[in-house]
């Protein structure tokens, strides 16, 4: 089995729960963004993780998953809502509750498409989070 590439069925990624998808999602997004810092060059261990730290706080997620909304599908908000709407059992210090719940619903999403095998999606989705031109990541 490749871990590294999925292409799960509707059926298969919506028996997951909205937790679960943001879980993977968690890590995926993460990934992304630490490739994208590795990729412009930053250099030290503590500037990388100082920068990363802040690209995946709540606050920002929130902050990127505004900047997506109009560019969703249906069925991406579909998902989104889903993962907005989960019961997370604590929000984190530094986060406001609708800060965390939107990054919940960011993470499902990026979960999800991963699952899908959507690669370029998530990349046309990264790349406007982070404002990026798409030949920049």
């Amino acid at each position: 089995m490749d871990f590294f590439t999925f292409d799960m069925t509707e059926t298969q990624t919506g028996s997951l729960s909205s937790l679960a998808l943001a879980h993977l999602g968690d890590a995926v997004y993460e990934l992304m963004v630490r490739s994208f810092l590795v990729s412009r060059g930053r250099e030290t261990n503590r500037s990388l993780h100082q920068a990363t730290v802040a690209l995946v706080s709540a606050p920002a997620q929130a902050a990127g998953a505004e900047r997506i909304a109009g560019m969703l599908t249906e069925e991406e908000r579909e998902v989104y809502r889903r993962g907005r709407n989960a019961h997370v059992h604590a929000v984190p210090h530094g986060a406001t509750p609708r800060e965390y719940h939107a990054a919940t619903a960011l993470e499902a999403l990026f979960g999800y498409l991963y699952l899908k095998g959507r690669r370029e999606r998530l990349n046309q989705l990264f790349a406007a989070i982070l404002e990026v031109e798409d030949h920049g990541v």
